[in-house]
């Protein structure tokens, strides 16, 4: 009887530490992930009672703010945002009802003081009134604002303007924008607004045909390889035959024996076609990974709203073991999508000497007694190619802008480095299925001997070329941007 009695103790005993286990996993290490979903709104509810912390530009401009309603055991914090739409991207939104996104969300332990779960307990134990941290962001106002109108006079698109030798983000600016005030009277509308997508943050999750911009990776594979040098020279004739169809250059005209300079500052496609085959599947792949192709970029922004970049077929990612027209992917073509995050992050490696920093929006969070408590320290994400490369290919792209396809991203006293990019997008159901549309890129950093901004900007459905209107849109932020230093 005594046994039946201890084995009845030890199944009960047993069964016991299961739910405990069970119990544990869900409330302590699957908390987080609880949290994130959407369709959990508890944490939200309870987060109301929160004085959630403000959101800053670099400059102290208030982003987002929390006002009270109601008193006593009746008093909630509703979210404001000052400035409306400037930065609904890449800030985001938090509301009870509708959740949050972006920025809000990424650091919403930080903005409602839950630094940790043991410490929460605590405070509410000891009868603290919980209270968030205010977050300074590495974003340049005056340059949010400047980017955004650029891009409101060119047509939807978006900017992205990062510090080569930190990773701080200057400026994310997508167009059309929304007004995050809005959300809890228009989300529903806002969602459904499929020809404009305002709540799609093209800076982060748009994927477009890069064009001639990604030259400049298949410039930088060639020479950090040492499959060519700066002098090497290639014949490119007018049109060339690749994969039964004819890759040609503007007008046909010949390029006999150019070198990198004169193949970069005429935006020579079958050069750079050639280039592409000469190095093959293996080498093209590896060198597009070392810049962040084929990842989710490590910015502070949530990762299913942050898209990658690479050759895609049917939504997969293509890697090396897969059949791809190396030619047209080496002047930008064949399935590449990018997203001006991504490019941004290429041109920010070269004028950084081919270091690749980590883009990061946040600068420091500052506790309710005004205490700095966490400071972003940047850090390497990747070394794609060596400083020698580096400089290489910063005289290439200076002689783009200084008389090549890039002329109207000049500043005058100020040396700029730079690629033009204009991909042929015909047929684009989102431009109308119209066929002179084209997706307009200018990628570059200044100044070019002593980088202070990398920018990527890119406009879609234009019959302009990215000389045309992208170029202005950089060359407008970068000045905003140097005059402020």
């Amino acid at each position: 009887m005594n046994r039946q009695i201890v084995k009845l103790f030890g199944l009960v005993m047993a069964l016991f530490a299961v739910l405990i286990g069970f119990t544990s996993y869900w409330a302590v290490f699957e908390a987080k992930a609880l949290k994130e979903k959407d369709a959990n709104k508890r944490p939200l509810l309870e987060q109301q009672r929160i004085e959630r912390g403000r959101i800053l530009t670099a400059d102290g401009t208030v982003i987002a703010r929390s006002v009270s309603k109601g008193r006593g055991a009746n008093k909630r914090y509703v979210r404001r945002y000052p400035e409306g739409a400037l930065y609904g991207h890449p800030i985001g939104y938090s509301f009870v009802r509708e959740g949050d996104s972006e920025f809000e969300q990424f650091h919403n332990d930080e903005l409602i003081g839950n630094e940790s779960e043991f410490a929460s307990i605590v405070d509410e134990l000891l009868g603290h009134q919980q209270k968030g941290n205010d977050i300074v962001t590495n974003i340049d106002s005056n340059a949010q604002r400047v980017a955004l109108s650029a891009l409101e006079s060119a047509g939807f698109g978006a900017v992205v303007a990062i510090e080569p030798s930190s990773g701080e983000v200057k400026v994310l600016a997508s167009n059309p924008p929304f007004d995050p005030n809005r959300v809890p009277f228009e989300l529903t509308e806002l969602n459904q607004n499929e020809i404009e997508a305002p709540l799609f943050n093209r800076a982060t999750q748009g994927q477009y045909p890069p064009g001639s911009t990604f030259k400049v990776v298949t410039a930088a594979a060639g020479l950090d390889s040492g499959a060519i040098t700066a002098e090497t020279p290639i014949d490119a004739p007018g049109s060339l035959e690749v994969e039964g169809t004819a890759l040609e250059n503007d007008f046909g005209q010949d390029f006999f024996g150019a070198t990198l300079d004169t193949a970069l500052t005429n935006s020579v496609n079958t050069w750079f076609g050639q280039l592409g085959q000469q190095l093959g599947n293996d080498t093209m792949f590896e060198y597009m990974e070392r810049f962040g192709f084929n990842s989710i970029p490590p910015i502070d922004l949530p990762e299913d709203e942050v898209s990658p970049s690479g050759v895609f077929f049917e939504e997969e990612l293509l890697d090396h073991n897969d059949p791809v027209d190396l030619a047209r992917m080496a002047i930008g073509q064949e399935r590449l999508a990018v997203t001006p995050l991504q490019m941004t992050m290429v041109t920010a490696a070269v004028a950084n000497e081919g270091r690749l920093m980590k883009p990061q929006i946040w600068n420091r969070v500052i506790d309710p007694d005004g205490r700095v408590t966490d400071r972003l320290d940047p850090s390497e994400y990747s070394q794609p190619i060596d400083e020698e490369t580096a400089a290489e290919l910063t005289t290439a792209m200076e002689g783009v802008v200084s008389s090549g396809t890039g002329t109207n991203a000049a500043i005058p006293g100020v040396a700029v480095a730079g690629k033009t990019g204009t991909a042929e997008t015909p047929g684009n159901e989102a431009c109308g299925g119209g066929v002179d549309e084209n997706q307009a890129w200018f990628i570059g950093f200044a100044p070019a001997d002593d980088p202070e901004i990398a920018i990527a900007a890119t406009v879609e459905c234009t019959e302009q070329f990215g000389n045309d209107v992208a170029a202005p849109i950089f060359r407008e932020v970068a000045e905003a941007i140097l005059d402020e230093g």
